[in-house]
């Protein structure tokens, strides 16, 4: 198979796409028997930017159906072998990958590259061209979204990011599958993430933004998502009629239906006293959450972008789109949480908390990726290659 042309970063959000069905036997869709899934418009899961709304409502749609029927797609994986290269420690997206690959009937295989980076020994096309031969999909959690980049550019196989200190797509695609659960829909939402402009948050601005979705980012100055983030939340909230603010006042998470958080201090970096400092008034707390159950705050103090008056009909008919608010607003922490830091105690374990949700929901989100990227491409192919006089 050729290695794909791959397209310069979106600017603007990707317009929903559906490419066509791969030829269908005349057995196919029988009763019982799951739906083919559908191929996306990106050989590879890379960023949640590259995909279009589409893309996500489909992983979302297959993600529910792993979870509430685990024996669907049980042998979907059967033969095939997924390698999981990681240079950054990790429980829920190791342990998460390994069982959901087993139980769509797959092998997978761990490669730990912490003691040195892709790349340094051997040439991260090589690896590429390489593993191409023997695996059917490469998952990386690494430093540097450029490798995943590079490895996808080099290889015919499709190439998942599980973390780099850019983007972390998987936990996002998580994390809107755990919205759904609750809410019963995305477009209207209201969510908040409080704490530092990470790969965390910049993968789930632009899954709420892309979604229709209103997303607040709160915190420190100098601390939040960079310029071109933004610029594509803005774009993406417009096209989906949705809406982004950026602001440093913790009063902005007033009326969210969703309060996120993540640790001030990544992997990667070293300057955990200085963030610590930065970061100490947006614990989220008992008296967060309380303003979070209040009434939606005004605009003053940061920078609305996106939907503008479509964005305010959004919010103000978000229960015409389905969103149920009735249990009032919920916890989110993609884990590890530093208790007593970001995140009390009182909340991370009250009944509002989402995050063990979260860490369940990354094996069923992956496993959608999977099925709609290795599985739906190896269909995509043979309906080609049938179809060929």
């Amino acid at each position: 198979m050729p290695t794909p042309t791959r397209p310069p970063t979106p600017r603007t959000p990707p317009t929903p796409r559906t490419p066509a069905p791969p030829a269908r036997s005349a057995s196919s869709g029988a009763a019982g028997a799951p739906a083919e899934p559908q191929p996306l418009t990106t050989k590879d899961l890379l960023r949640i930017d590259a995909l279009s709304a589409a893309d996500i409502g489909q992983i979302l749609d297959t993600a529910e159906r792993c979870r509430l029927e685990p024996r669907a797609f049980s042998g979907a994986l059967r033969g095939r072998t997924v390698i999981l290269i990681f240079e950054k420690p990790s429980l829920r997206t190791r342990v998460s990958f390994e069982v959901g690959v087993e139980r769509l009937g797959g092998h997978a295989l761990y490669y730990e590259h912490s003691q040195e980076r892709i790349g340094s020994r051997e040439a991260v096309k090589d690896y590429g061209r390489n593993l191409e031969r023997w695996v059917s999909c490469v998952v990386g959690r690494v430093y540097q979204q450029r490798v995943l980049e590079e490895l996808a550019q080099s290889s015919s196989v499709p190439v998942i990011n599980a973390l780099s200190n850019e983007h972390h797509p998987c936990q996002a695609l998580a994390d809107l599958l755990t919205l759904r659960q609750r809410f019963g829909s995305l477009a209207g939402l209201r969510v908040a993430f409080v704490g530092d402009g990470n790969n965390v948050c910049v993968s789930l601005m632009q899954g709420v933004c892309a979604t229709g979705g209103h997303m607040t980012v709160i915190g420190a100055e100098g601390y939040q998502p960079d310029r071109g983030v933004i610029e594509w939340c803005q774009s993406a909230a417009r096209a989906s009629g949705g809406s982004l603010r950026v602001t440093a006042d913790l009063a902005a998470v007033a009326g969210s239906d969703a309060v996120y958080t993540d640790a001030w201090t990544s992997m990667h970096q070293s300057d955990g006293a200085a963030r610590a400092s930065a970061f100490a008034r947006y614990q989220v707390n008992a008296d967060v959450m309380a303003l979070a159950a209040g009434p939606t705050a005004g605009r003053a103090g940061g920078r609305r972008r996106g939907g503008g008056r479509a964005a305010e009909r959004g919010e103000r008919r978000g229960g015409q789109r389905g969103v149920d608010r009735a249990a009032g607003p919920v916890f989110m922490h993609c884990l590890p949480a530093h208790r007593g830091v970001e995140v009390t105690d009182g909340v991370i374990d009250s009944p509002a908390s989402l995050v063990y949700e979260q860490a369940e929901n990354r094996m069923h989100a992956q496993n959608a990726v999977l099925l709609h990227t290795v599985v739906a491409r190896d269909l995509w192919s043979i309906a080609e290659r049938r179809a060929r006089p």
